[in-house]
């Protein structure tokens, strides 16, 4: 019998042995749901309104939070600078966010969704709803609730990580 003939062997990984389970599992889950919802936000939202799944997410924060400069959008969306810079860029040339005003910090920069971009927001609307209505399907209202909880409590808890 050749060598290639033996039959494997795997050999003892140094994983071998760790339970993953409790904070660590939910961890786990949690990066992967970060990961994957980009799919079907990028297909059944951003794609069909013409906007990267960047843009997208910037056309989210102003509509939820407001009035936003560039470092505060990359703190809440994780991007880098250069990347929030460029798609503020694109969104102001398609005439969907213009220029705020800080009047108590002048050298702060903030952004707005335009009256155009505030129609976009609002018809992201109908698009999540029906992304929504197909991830949590047969997920019970009270599983979807207490999901709402649990993930208000982890964002509130999450600020306290530096960027």
């Amino acid at each position: 019998m050749t060598t290639s003939q033996l039959p494997r062997q795997n050999p003892k990984s140094a994983l071998d042995g760790i339970a993953v389970e409790g904070d660590v599992a939910l961890l786990i889950d949690l990066l992967k749901l970060g990961t994957f919802i980009g799919g079907p936000m990028r297909e059944g939202v951003a794609d069909p309104l013409g906007l990267t799944t960047t843009d997208l997410r910037i056309v989210l924060a102003l509509g939820g939070e407001g009035e936003l400069a560039g470092h505060e959008l990359c703190e809440i969306m994780g991007v880098a600078p250069m990347n929030v810079s460029r798609a503020i860029t694109g969104l102001m040339e398609r005439g969907l966010v213009e220029p705020g005003l800080d009047r108590s910090n002048r050298r702060r920069k903030p952004v707005r969704l335009s009256q155009d971009g505030e129609r976009l927001f609002a018809d992201t609307i109908p698009a999540m709803t029906t992304v929504g209505a197909d991830l949590f399907k047969g997920v019970p209202q009270r599983d979807r609730e207490a999901f709402r909880r649990v993930a208000a409590a982890v964002l509130a808890r999450i600020g306290r990580w530096s960027v």
